[in-house]
């Protein structure tokens, strides 16, 4: 296969030759395994055969196994054994080499059977498996005796354990690593990093038992001025209770991001004076003019919700503040999208319509809406205006454009750990629905409540990574990383809506967090090109004619595709880093072994000026 270039203008074709590597995962897919248990998969266990290529973790435990035929969109019928342990659905086929096929459980959206007992033609009867990772699978079995029952009711029951009463394989897991990773983020901390409290702005706990706000997080900022009293009366009139709290801070303009839900003005316009007024103590705190809203809905939309007894900030009641709509539509319209998206890339994609099929998706139309929505917050802020921000219920489009306006204003959210933080403090402290959106162990495939939004979001991350190669300091292997755990339920990291659910479920004492095993490794997510650029804002350019369909993620099944994990240039960025480092180790115990009095070990005022690895150091490649 030819190298193939990651934009929308060039699709990849799809070869159909034989090959282990059309089906195996790809080189840097982090799904290698996953925990769960029960009474009859130990006792079932003992009988099966023996799982040799691959190593099962901890708490992991074989359930059946079965003789089967693979039906490969690229190699056609693979006779083999699909093996099913409590976490993942693992095919190996007959072939020398081998095509292999690995997927996580909880990664699957839906089971169904294909063809009946009287179904003619070749491998007409078996099952049809749909991924929420962009793939479909698809297998045969024998007509005779019902062959196919008992690995169709294994995997219903497996993939979709919430359903059944079962537990999700993060609580199953006996994973160990060094770091933990619940400790990333310490909400004190990280405001204390900001600058927080100061006399504007301080830290209130009235939501510690989630008595105020049972979807947001226990440590909250707030106006100094605003009394955890008028807090209470505000709850009132936005939606969910979700009341405007500080985000983020400038540094030196004081100008700040806040988040919240809807007011709840209705169709007979109400007005509350406790909410006028607070967001006129926000405007206050750093001298801002003007206050200016974003509500991230269309305009039709925000005026429709009115019907339902939401609404928006009307300049009559909001004298002191400018609305803005942002026209980013609604989980319904995204998830329709993603379904459009999925259709022309898997399994093949057609070449001669590419570009107006892609446009018929308006995937990347609602990629650039979001992305434009957060350079119109991030510019505000820097300016020196403090915004707020909201949605509906401020959980799916306000987190979006929160987290991105952050990502493009502070750099600490550009590092490896503090992207950690940023997604711990953005989407899951204040209450991304994970568990509605992605569908956990639910069987209910067809739920409304389920919507690409937090993909969405990291698309938009990679999309700021194309445009500032030198900015971020992990590398694209982390967002794939990020987006396999989302769904695999190996980690307890994204499992259900809020704080006030997880504590309930003790989720930090029952699970592994998916960063203990990321930073166990953190040279794996390192970008070689990282340039520390502490007080650069990045703003994007919201083009379609710069924005890029993420090849490398939503076809990356396709063979073709999987041959371009790591771009050449990148792979020698790294040879060359790796050669400097030990030609600096070797200079350096040279050295060492010279005598204890020569000069250059001596100390003096400017002790780096002729040592080798400082020099070396500074020779930093110019990108």
């Amino acid at each position: 296969c030819s190298t193939q270039r990651q934009t929308p203008t060039h699709p990849p074709s799809v070869p159909c030759r034989r090959s282990a590597a059309h089906c195996s995962r790809l080189p840097f897919n982090p799904l290698d395994s996953g925990p769960g248990c029960s009474r009859w998969a130990s006792r079932e266990s003992l009988r099966l055969e023996p799982l040799a290529d691959v190593a099962l973790l901890p708490g992991e435990e074989r359930v059946t196994d079965k003789d089967i035929i693979y039906i490969c969109p690229f190699a056609g019928a693979l006779k083999g054994k699909v093996f099913i342990t409590n976490y993942r659905l693992y095919f190996r086929s007959n072939d020398d080499p081998s095509v292999i096929l690995d997927v996580p459980l909880s990664t699957i959206g839906r089971v169904e059977k294909m063809g009946g007992a009287s179904s003619r033609g070749e491998n007409s009867y078996g099952l049809d498996i749909t991924c929420k990772d962009m793939r479909n699978l698809r297998f045969a079995l024998k007509q005779e005796g019902h062959s196919r029952r008992d690995i169709f009711e294994l995997l219903f029951r497996y993939a979709f354990p919430v359903s059944h009463g079962l537990q999700l394989f993060a609580f199953l897991s006996q994973e160990k690593y060094e770091e933990n990773g619940w400790n990333i983020y310490e909400p004190v901390d990280e405001y204390r990093r900001q600058g927080l409290p100061n006399d504007k702005w301080r830290i209130t706990f009235i939501n510690e038992k989630y008595e105020l706000c049972d979807t947001y997080p226990t440590k909250l900022v707030v106006p100094y001025k605003a009394s955890d009293e008028d807090l209470r009366r505000v709850a009132t009139f936005r939606s969910r209770s979700r009341i405007p709290v500080l985000s983020w801070i400038h540094r030196e303009n004081q100008a700040v991001i806040v988040r919240c839900s809807q007011p709840l003005v209705g169709m007979s316009g109400k007005r509350n004076k406790d909410d006028e007024r607070y967001l006129d103590v926000i405007r206050e705190a750093n001298g801002t003019p003007k206050l200016t809203i974003y509500d991230a809905r269309p305009n039709v939309n925000a005026v429709a919700n009115k019907a339902t007894g939401g609404g928006y900030e009307g300049d009559d009641a909001y004298q002191n503040a400018e609305l803005v709509f942002l026209d980013i539509h609604n989980i319904h319209v995204m998830r329709e999208s993603l379904r459009k998206l999925k259709d022309i890339v898997y399994p093949n994609v057609e070449e001669a319509h590419w570009l107006s099929s892609l446009e018929s998706t308006h995937w990347l139309e609602h990629i650039k809406l979001v992305l434009s929505g957060a350079i119109q917050v991030a510019d505000k802020v820097s300016s020196g205006s403090s915004v707020v921000v909201h949605c509906s219920d401020g959980w799916d489009r306000t987190a979006q454009l929160t987290s991105l306006a952050m990502l493009m204003l502070d750099s600490h959210y550009r590092t490896l750990r503090g992207f950690q933080v940023l997604l711990e403090k953005e989407w899951i402290s204040f209450g991304h629905k994970f568990t509605s959106r992605i569908g956990h162990g639910d069987k209910n495939h067809a739920d409304q409540e389920r919507s690409p939004i937090f993909l969405q979001f990291i698309d938009c991350v990679w999309q700021m990574t194309k445009q500032f190669p030198t900015a971020f300091e992990f590398n694209e292997r982390l967002l794939v990383v990020i987006l396999d755990h989302l769904y695999s339920c190996r980690f307890g990291t994204f499992l259900f809506n809020c704080e006030s659910v997880r504590d309930a479920n003790a989720l930090r004492s029952k699970t592994v967090s998916l960063w203990s095993m990321i930073n166990a490794d953190s040279s794996s997510y390192v970008n070689p090109f990282y340039t520390v650029e502490s007080s650069r804002v990045l703003y994007p350019v919201a083009s379609m004619r710069h924005l890029e369909l993420w090849v490398m993620y939503y076809i990356r099944w396709n063979p073709r595709i999987r041959q371009q994990s790591q771009s050449p240039m990148e792979q020698r960025y790294r040879e060359l880093l790796a050669l400097r480092d030990q030609y600096v180790k070797k200079l350096e115990e040279l050295q060492m072994s010279e005598d204890p009095s020569s000069p250059h070990l001596t100390n003096n005022s400017t002790p780096s000026a002729t040592s080798p690895r400082q020099r070396i150091t500074h020779l930093h490649t110019p990108f």
